[in-house]
């Protein structure tokens, strides 16, 4: 197999991923829908590091022959800051992807965070110097460097298929890869969706129920369900 390296990603405009970057992963999840959400949201053995993590910004993607990780450092080579490193070797936790010196050398290169569909280690290390990783894995055991692999290429990472380029956002409910021709959508549904959100917990706060705020009524009424003003167990006929 003949490595490849490709140098260039599709750009976003950099205030679009702003805008992204103060949304939840969850608000943008329903801001593409129920089809398209689903498609985007990887399985949920990707978690972060630590609870605070938070990622957004562009993939660029890297496989890795399983047991290996020398195609990371070729991902380094065209990282810009701002930029997701996208990891995969098959979701294998053999031979760890990610490590403190990763994590280190990342923030002197001011890059967004890394997303891992593999093992990651020293995990106290990086959670202390608070850079954002997400893994599918936590595992110490050793890579070799010897390849081979590809550098910005379409990759699979628990479940979805992440093109390079495309916006990756996460948070402690869990990691999307968002389509560059979607991001808008998602961005402009999902801060729609938070203004409601405000406006719905305004009015709880007012002292209104989350059952008349919700439209609940006319909800359980089509899913036919009865309210019975007794005790499951009741009989009429009890003597």
């Amino acid at each position: 197999m003949q490595s490849v390296v490709y140098t260039r990603i599709p750009r976003l405009d950099p205030a679009l991923v702003e805008r992204a970057r103060s949304i939840h992963v969850a608000d943008l999840h329903e801001g593409l829908g129920p089809v398209v959400g689903r498609q985007c949201l990887m399985q949920p053995q990707m978690r972060a590091l630590f609870p605070a993590a938070r990622v957004c910004g562009q993939a660029i993607t890297s496989f890795n022959f399983p047991g290996d990780n020398l195609m990371l450092h070729a991902a380094f080579r065209v990282a810009e800051p701002g930029d997701v490193l996208v990891l995969t070797n098959g979701g294998s936790p053999q031979g760890a992807l990610w490590g403190e010196i990763a994590s280190h050398y990342s923030r002197i290169r001011k890059l967004g965070g890394a997303v891992i569909d593999g093992a990651t280690r020293d995990t106290v290390q990086i959670t202390e110097m608070g850079f954002p990783v997400f893994a599918s894995h936590v595992s110490v055991s050793y890579p070799g460097k010897r390849g081979p692999g590809a550098v910005n290429v379409p990759v699979v990472l628990a479940g979805v298929t992440v093109n390079p380029g495309d916006l990756i956002v996460g948070d402690a409910d869990g990691v999307m890869a968002i389509p560059p021709s979607r991001v808008e959508t998602a961005v402009r549904n999902a801060e729609a969706r938070m203004a409601k959100e405000a406006e719905i917990k305004r009015r709880l706060d007012g002292g209104e129920t989350l059952y008349d705020v919700g439209a609940m009524k006319g909800l359980f009424e089509a899913a036919g369900i009865v309210e019975i003003d007794a005790v499951w167990n009741d009989r009429a006929d009890a003597s």
